[in-house]
């Protein structure tokens, strides 16, 4: 029986012909109610806990005693990436496919129609009452959001390590010693289950394989190709859930701590002598052979979970849209799932604008910089050169459409930022209290241009998306702070002292110390 699970399926990327939505094999459940009397009229969200948890069940089993059907019915599909309005090309979610028929990319497209049904106080609402339960699976800042994520899942097919609801952080001292500014926040998307933001995309794509498992799909594993983070979340998620996953990583190109994570998980981890771009084209070209599921952002379910936190920014800031929002950018997937989560909440009526976004890149990656400063012209893919920024070490990115559309439409920026500028701006941001990751540095420096070039004001209330956390990038923090880093000046760091182990030298280095702070 295994070996034959081997055989080749074929499944492909560029599908022959589009199919109808296949209708939900499981039934439908909401914490929503529609009013009998009128669609139009939302009633208000229901206690979340209507009675006491029995002591013999889990979360899981009175989420199920609990789970009722509802007269109105949302729903979500695969759709051409930006097709034109007279497009009839759709797939269920149920499907297995990465790619439309002219071999572009897919987008999850909502019922917009169904969910207008409710006003955005109801939205609104209704997300709030959700925030820090422990209602399965409304813990989870992903899922707090489901009606707009997978709407058609089961709670039983849901694995989630209650991951989201990150830390918005006002950076006070930094915001006001090096920029001058009093409203600037940095999402710290990398307090998550494991340590990036990749978690809030990979617990969708885990439950939706979990569900194509239980519907019998061809489905043996979940792979993907990876700089870090993303193998280090999917291996997470399928050990949870026990899916076996397969992860290509690129050889002597991560951190040690980005390695050891999907190695801890069970995952089975190859390196590859080849970049992040290389084991890219390894991975898409094995899940079209193999009934391993392709978990990249190529995969357009990820984005259905990142963009929650553009949601829950909104959330924290009780819906006052910043003026302004900057995300590093690699693969570049995350800019269009911060503008897809902005634009629906603007759609839905919860929120009247959405923010400029900036796409911040390391300048030895930076296919997407290019673009911008050439106009937009035609789109030259780059051979990515080292950066501490390893995450977005990528010259070829599979969401550049997205991305350009996603600036295009929300008046958006793309800067960059060199090593010495991503690093010093790590480590002033550190000195501050935080304990950031390069790409955050990035984001940073975008922010420091921006402000010195003064197309960002002093009082513009800015987001810098932090998406991953410093813990995993020490190696470059040791090393810069012992200023052993070639050709860069590590105008900031703060090596430790010296002293002998005698009371006078304690107190002589002391004093010089505390004088230095004297002013």
């Amino acid at each position: 029986m295994a070996s034959s699970l081997f055989q080749p399926h074929h499944i492909s990327v560029k599908p022959k012909a589009p199919t109808p939505p296949l209708p939900s094999t499981k039934p439908h459940f909401f914490t929503i109610r529609a009013d009998a009397s009128s669609s139009n009229s939302p009633s208000p969200p229901p206690p979340l806990v209507s009675k006491p948890r029995r002591t013999e069940e889990n979360i899981r089993d009175e989420a199920r005693r609990h789970k009722t059907t509802h007269t109105h019915h949302f729903s979500a599909r695969y759709v051409p990436f930006n097709a034109d309005p007279s497009s009839i090309e759709s797939y269920s979610l149920d499907e297995i496919v990465y790619r439309s028929q002219s071999g572009g990319l897919l987008d999850v497209q909502h019922d917009i129609a169904a969910l207008k049904n409710y006003d955005g106080k109801y939205w609104r609402d209704l997300f709030e009452s959700r925030i820090g339960k422990t209602t399965w699976p409304y813990g989870s800042g992903v899922w707090s959001k489901k009606e707009w994520v997978l709407p058609e899942i089961d709670g039983d097919d849901i694995v989630s390590a209650f991951e989201g609801n990150s830390n918005l952080f006002w950076a006070e001292r930094y915001g006001k010693k090096f920029l001058g500014m009093n409203d600037l926040w940095v999402k710290h998307c990398g307090i998550s289950h494991t340590g990036s933001f990749k978690d809030l995309g990979m617990t969708v794509l885990v439950s939706q394989v979990n569900r194509l498992r239980k519907m019998n799909r061809p489905v043996v594993g979940v792979g993907c190709a990876s700089t870090g983070d993303t193998s280090a979340a999917l291996s997470a998620y399928c050990a949870s859930a026990g899916i076996p996953s397969i992860v290509f990583l690129p050889s002597n190109r991560i951190s040690l701590a980005q390695l050891v994570q999907p190695i801890a998980n069970g995952a089975f981890v190859l390196s590859i002598d080849t970049d992040f771009d290389g084991c890219m084209q390894l991975i898409r070209e094995v899940t079209a052979e193999l009934p391993i599921y392709l978990a990249n952002s190529l995969n357009s379910l990820r984005l259905e979970g990142q963009k929650t936190a553009a949601i829950e920014i909104l959330q924290q800031f009780d819906w006052e849209v910043p003026d302004w929002v900057i995300v590093p950018g690699g693969n570049l997937g995350n800019i269009y799932a911060f503008y897809k989560g902005f634009q629906m909440c603007k759609e839905l009526g919860l929120v009247d604008r959405i923010p400029r976004l900036v796409c911040a890149q390391a300048a030895n990656a930076n296919p997407l910089y290019l673009h911008y400063k050439s106009g937009w012209s035609d789109f030259k893919p780059v051979k990515a050169n080292t950066t501490f920024a390893s995450a977005i070490q990528i010259g070829d990115p599979v969401s550049i459409d997205r991305a350009v559309y996603a600036l295009k439409n929300s008046n958006g920026i793309v800067e960059e930022a060199t090593e010495e500028e991503l690093m010093d701006a790590m480590a002033q941001a550190d000195s501050t209290g935080m304990f950031i990751c390069p790409h955050t540095g990035v984001a940073l420096s975008a922010l420091i241009k921006l402000r010195n070039s003064g197309v960002i004001a002093p009082t513009d209330r800015t987001v810098v998306v932090s998406t991953a956390h410093g813990l995993k990038f020490t190696d470059s923090k040791v090393n810069y702070h012992s200023k052993e880093i070639k050709d860069m000046a590590c105008r900031f760091a703060n090596p430790p002292v010296q002293v002998k182990a005698d009371f006078g030298s304690v107190m002589d280095v002391l004093k010089k110390y505390l004088l230095s702070k004297a002013h």
